[in-house]
């Protein structure tokens, strides 16, 4: 048996819709036989960054942007400093006005060398049930495509 492919889903919620969508992407990763682990972001040790194949991170969207303390923080100095070059990338969010977060994470993902997984999945205050049938799909697609790269 081969080593098991790694996935971790980092989220920052502030009301559980974010988390609720961490969780059913966790679900998806897993029910692709993918090592995965969904945490909040002030849990997330830097070695289970590092040893992560894939990332997908979350966050609620706060006056057009992520909350700049502590996200935009973690995105600039914790996941850079973990090498993730050519790491599989994906993000998403709950919001109730504009839902920028996930996009500009997605960019910041872009931006340091990650194979960000598309499209970025923005959802509209509590996930309905439709709505966490997508989220597992993308958690699911991370699997395939952290599948397909290292065949």
């Amino acid at each position: 048996m081969g080593i098991r492919l790694k996935a971790i889903v980092v989220y920052l919620s502030t009301s559980g819709n974010t988390k609720a969508m961490a969780e059913a992407i966790a679900s998806g990763i897993e029910s692709r036989n993918v090592d995965v682990k969904a945490v909040s972001f002030y849990d997330v040790k830097p070695e289970e960054l590092n040893e992560a194949e894939a990332i997908a991170i979350g966050s609620s969207t706060f006056d057009h942007k992520m909350l700049p303390q502590p996200m935009e923080k973690f995105m600039n100095e914790a996941l850079v400093s973990v090498n993730p070059k050519g790491k599989i990338g994906a993000s998403f969010g709950s919001y109730g006005w504009s839902g920028e977060a996930p996009i500009l994470i997605a960019e910041k993902m872009r931006e340091i060398g990650m194979a960000v997984v598309d499209p970025v999945l923005r959802i509209l205050h509590k996930p309905t049930d439709k709505d966490l049938q997508e989220c597992k799909r993308l958690g699911v697609d991370i699997a395939e495509k952290l599948k397909h790269r290292n065949k």
